[in-house]
Formats: C-alpha cells, sequence, structure tokens
C-alpha cells in the first residue's frame, strides 16, 4: 500500500486534483490517498468547492506519492518561501512526485526540476518556463517522466499522467480498466499533444 498525498492551496484547479484521484481511487488496495495542505482545515478552490485538509506537519501516514496540482492559486503560493520549503521536503522524501497544470512551475521554483525534463500547462506556458532557466522544458507533451517526477500539461492532462503512472507501476491493462470504467478515453502516447498548437 502506497500513501499519496495530494498537496493543495487556495485556488487550485478542480480536474487537476479530482481527475488524478480519481483514477488513484479506483485502486484501493495499492493507493491511500491523504489530502495536504500547510495549516490544514478548509481549502476552498477556485469553484467554491470546499476540501477539508490535513495540516503537513500532522499527516498520518509518510508520503509515497506527492501530487503537487495548479490553478490560479500557484501565482500565489509560488512567491512563499515557506510553502516552497515545504514542498521541497515532501518532494524529496517521496518515492514519486506527480504535478498536474502548472504545480510544475512550483516544482520548478523549488529547484526540484534541475537539470530534469518537464512539461506544463501550454496556456500559462510562458509564465511556467520563467520560473526557473534549469530546467528542459518539453513544451510538445501531454506528460514527460524524469526519474521519479511525473509532470503533465494543462488540467486533464493530469488523468492521462495518472494513468500512464499506473500503467508504469502495475501494468496497462489496468490502467486501461480503469479507463473504461470511469468512461475516459485516455491518451495512452505521451508525447501526443493535441493542445500543443492552441
Amino acid at each position: 500500500m502506497q500513501t499519496l498525498t495530494a498537496l493543495v492551496f487556495d485556488n487550485f484547479e478542480t480536474l487537476d486534483l479530482f481527475g488524478p484521484i480519481e483514477m488513484f481511487g479506483s485502486l484501493p488496495e495499492h493507493f491511500r490517498i491523504q489530502f495536504a495542505s500547510m495549516t490544514g482545515g478548509i481549502i476552498y478552490n477556485h469553484h467554491g468547492i470546499a476540501l477539508h485538509t490535513i495540516a503537513v506537519t500532522e499527516l498520518e501516514h509518510q508520503t509515497d506519492i506527492l501530487l503537487i496540482v495548479g490553478g490560479k492559486g500557484t501565482r500565489q503560493v509560488i512567491e512563499n518561501r515557506q510553502f516552497l520549503q515545504t514542498l521541497t521536503t515532501l518532494a524529496n522524501n517521496a518515492d514519486w512526485v506527480l504535478s498536474v497544470c502548472t504545480g510544475s512551475a512550483l516544482l520548478a521554483k523549488a529547484n526540484l526540476l534541475d537539470d530534469k525534463r518537464a512539461t506544463s500547462n501550454k496556456l500559462a506556458w510562458q509564465w511556467v518556463i520563467e520560473q526557473s532557466n534549469k530546467v528542459h522544458w518539453v513544451h510538445q507533451a501531454r506528460w514527460v517522466v524524469d526519474g521519479k517526477f511525473y509532470t503533465s500539461s494543462g488540467v486533464s492532462a493530469g488523468m492521462d499522467m495518472a494513468l500512464g503512472f499506473i500503467a508504469d507501476r502495475h501494468d496497462i491493462d489496468t490502467a486501461r480498466q480503469i479507463a473504461s470504467y470511469t468512461e475516459y478515453r485516455w491518451q495512452e502516447d505521451s508525447q501526443l499533444d493535441d493542445f500543443y498548437n492552441c
């Protein structure tokens, strides 16, 4: 059993979080999920959804997989040194680090992606790549894997990445079964990016 910790903040993007959680939550025998924030309590995303979170310092289970999401709130926390330090500690101690959308900008700002390949949301591309010139940014990609880091493009790409991660850790048939169960058309090819020129 691996513990996935989703680190969230106010004004996160809804599907960035709940898309991958739907996929990982389909395998409760393999993945335990916990929602964390800096101070715990209720976090509101930009659609007004209230999510109960646990303070990072009070997490019950050690983080094996760290999920960092994106959204409008990244513009605020990217200037928060304490948040970036916490992100760095969680990422360094995790076996795997997964980011969705502009979540990769946070990883880049924390220097976690130095000398690594990564991607992000195409609509926020310029802002993301300005966060670090030490990252090998891959513009045309649905998601990118480099070592223990999985970074995905915008919003719905997080579901493709999550299924790709499940395929890598378990097998592709399991990932396809989850996609079928959720009636989701999984983009299995990480390099096929329909939104590259949008």
